[in-house]
């Protein structure tokens, strides 16, 4: 009975674990990818949404997390797959909630990799990936862009909202650097469509959130930060794995 009883909680465990399918071979298992469209489409509302709120929202009552441009792509990807309910926004601040619907497909925390979300470690996914470290709650925009994102193009015109802007500039103390396209605004009528990140301490000066039309960041004073196909400094629009198509 007893010998029973172990191969029946050892079969069940193993049912437990979710595929270990890395369709991509991009790092990212199958089952963080958003497959249906509608989560996809809430995914990137939400996200954009999370992201620009903070542009209106006082320094002092922001998340104390925030404090560069990485930063500010975690909060906004982490909170954009919680469950929004009324204790979420009131712990946000939030001054309204617009209506969007939630993501189905998991909630964070409750994900099958817990809070760790992000991809820290180059390679295709493996079942030990789940506890050997290969995911991690912190990133920074290098690793952001090298193995949670994918390069969709150097050209602009190819972004849709939740999509990234990367850049490096080789002579910055932290060379990466990341924008969000968050495209039309939710918190204003407007169709123009807009850039939010944040600036990242300057010394002994914390940063602040910035949010630019696309039309003013092609056009911004240091070319360095335009993102221009003849830009070596930037380095593209890149897009989330979890958006990522798959056959």
């Amino acid at each position: 009975m007893k010998r029973v009883l172990i191969v029946f909680a050892l079969v069940a465990a193993l049912r437990a674990l979710p595929p270990a399918r890395d369709s991509a071979s991009d790092g990212t298992p199958d089952f963080l990818r958003l497959d249906k469209q509608a989560d996809r489409e809430a995914f990137r509302r939400w996200f954009t949404f999370l992201a620009e709120v903070e542009y209106f929202t006082l320094a002092a009552e922001r998340p104390a997390e925030i404090v560069d441009c990485a930063a500010l792509v975690r909060y906004a990807y982490r909170e954009a797959l919680r469950e929004h309910g009324p204790g979420w926004s009131d712990r946000l601040r939030l001054s309204f909630v617009p209506a969007i619907e939630p993501v189905r497909k998991y909630n964070y925390p409750h994900t099958p990799l817990g809070a760790s979300l992000f991809r820290v470690r180059p390679g295709a996914f493996k079942p030990a990936d789940l506890t050997n470290g290969a995911f991690a709650q912190f990133a920074d925009a290098e690793t952001l862009a090298r193995f949670n994102t994918f390069r969709v193009s150097r050209d602009v015109r190819r972004a849709r909202p939740g999509d990234l802007f990367f850049f490096r500039q080789s002579v910055e103390r932290m060379p990466f650097h990341t924008m969000i396209f968050v495209g039309q605004s939710q918190i204003e009528r407007s169709k123009i469509p807009y850039v939010v990140y944040d600036t990242g301490p300057d010394g002994e000066a914390a940063g602040e959130i910035r949010r630019l039309s696309l039309d003013q960041l092609l056009h911004f004073p240091d070319p360095r930060w335009q993102p221009r196909e003849a830009n070596p400094s930037f380095l593209g629009v890149f897009r989330w794995n979890i958006l990522k198509p798959i056959s």
